[in-house]
C-alpha cells in the first residue's frame, strides 16, 4: 500500500467551499481511479489561513499513475484552484505503508 500526501493552504473565510470543490474535482477523481483504496482530507485553520492535507491510499505507484499521470511526484491541479490556493506545491509526497493497526 503507498500513501500519497498533498498539502495546501486557502483563506481561511474560502475554506469550507474549498472543501466542497475538493469532492467535486480530486476527491471525485481519486476514488475513480483503479488501484485506490480511499481519501481523507484534513484541515487545520489557523487565523485567517486554512491548512489542507489530503491522504490518500493506492495499491501501488502503478495505480497512482493511474491518476497522476507518469510524473507522480508532480501535484494534479485543477483549473478552479487558482481561486483558493495561497501558492502551488511542486510535489507530493509518497510512502510506503510498513505497518497498518486498527
Amino acid at each position: 500500500m503507498i500513501v500519497r500526501i498533498w498539502r495546501g493552504r486557502t483563506p481561511a473565510d474560502k475554506a469550507d467551499t474549498y472543501v466542497d470543490y475538493l469532492k467535486q474535482t480530486g476527491v471525485k477523481e481519486y476514488r475513480e481511479t483503479d488501484g485506490n483504496h480511499g481519501v481523507q482530507i484534513l484541515r487545520r485553520v489557523r487565523g485567517d489561513t486554512a491548512e489542507f492535507l489530503t491522504v490518500t491510499w493506492w495499491d501501488s505507484y502503478e495505480a497512482i499513475q493511474g491518476f497522476a499521470g507518469d510524473d507522480i511526484e508532480r501535484p494534479v491541479y485543477y483549473p478552479e484552484d487558482k481561486e483558493f490556493l495561497l501558492e502551488f506545491e511542486d510535489h507530493v509526497d509518497h510512502y510506503e505503508v510498513v505497518v497498518q493497526e486498527q
